[in-house]
C-alpha cells in the first residue's frame, strides 16, 4: 500500500495519559482506532483489556479495516470503551467519527478522544498572528480520495465543539486532561491576555445546562490552557 501516514511509534506523552486513566478501569473491551503503529494497543493488552486495534493502515496483521470516515464494522454496544487519540483531526466529517465512537460503546462506557489543543494559549497566539490554530498549517493540494488517505491536520476540534457534539450524539464530557505544555516559556507574555479574555467575556442569557459549571471550569484549567494536546473523557449515555 503505497500510503504515507502520519502516526508516531513511541508510546508519547498523551498515549501515556490515556493509559494510565484506564489502567484503573476494570478488564474490559476496548477500540483503539486509529491504532497508528499499534504502542497503545499493546500497553492496554498489558493491562488484562481486549483490545481491538482499528486503523486504515495494515502497520500490524491484527489490525482490524477501521474507517474513521465510513461505518465501523462492528455492533452497536459491542465496547466497553473506545478510544480516538490523534484521530478526529484527519478527517472531514468529526461528527460521523464522535457518532459511530458512541454507537459502538455500551451505555455508562466511555469514549476518550485526544486531538491538538486548538485552545492552549501559544494556539490562540498562533492563530492571532497567522489566522490559523496551531499544527493546522492550510493545506492547498488535495488528495486522492480513490484509497486509503492520511489527510494531515484539516478538522481542529475544540473542547467547546466537542462537548457540543457529544451531547447531542448522547454522551456526556466527565473529565478533561493533556499532555506537556506548550510554549511553556512564552506563559509570562500570553497568561496576561487570556485572562484579559476572561474579563471581557460577554455574558450570553440563553447559557443553560446541566454542565454550563463544568465546562466553565474546564475552559480554566491548566490542561486546557497549556496542554499541546486535549484529552476528553465522555460517558455514554
Amino acid at each position: 500500500m503505497d500510503v504515507e501516514f502520519t502516526h508516531v511509534r513511541n508510546l508519547t506523552g498523551y498515549m501515556q495519559r490515556v493509559v494510565h486513566r484506564l489502567s484503573q478501569e476494570p478488564p474490559g473491551r476496548i477500540l483503539d482506532v486509529p491504532a497508528g503503529a499499534g504502542q497503545v494497543s499493546e500497553a492496554l493488552r498489558s493491562l488484562g483489556h481486549e483490545v481491538v486495534s482499528g486503523d486504515i493502515n495494515e502497520d500490524q496483521e491484527h489490525f482490524v479495516k477501521v474507517d474513521l470516515e465510513g461505518a465501523f464494522p462492528f455492533e452497536t454496544d459491542s465496547f466497553d470503551v473506545a478510544i480516538c487519540l490523534e484521530g478526529i483531526e484527519h478527517v472531514l466529517n468529526g461528527v460521523w467519527t464522535l457518532s459511530e465512537l458512541i454507537r459502538i460503546v455500551r451505555p455508562g462506557g466511555l469514549v476518550c478522544i485526544s486531538t491538538p489543543n486548538v485552545m492552549n494559549y501559544y494556539s490562540r497566539w498562533h492563530a492571532l498572528l497567522h489566522g490559523y490554530p496551531y499544527q493546522f498549517t492550510p493545506t492547498f493540494t488535495r488528495r486522492s480520495t480513490g484509497g486509503p488517505t492520511d489527510r494531515g491536520h484539516v478538522n481542529p476540534m475544540s473542547l467547546l465543539r466537542l462537548d457540543y457534539v457529544l451531547g447531542e450524539l448522547g454522551a456526556d464530557i466527565i473529565s478533561v486532561d493533556g499532555d506537556k505544555t506548550k510554549r511553556r516559556w512564552m506563559l509570562p507574555m500570553l497568561a496576561p491576555l487570556a485572562w484579559l479574555g476572561d474579563a471581557l467575556r460577554p455574558k450570553d442569557p440563553a447559557e443553560s445546562g446541566r454542565n454550563l459549571n463544568d465546562l466553565r471550569r474546564w475552559m480554566r484549567s491548566r490542561p486546557l490552557r497549556r496542554s499541546r494536546s486535549l484529552i476528553v473523557w465522555a460517558r455514554v449515555q
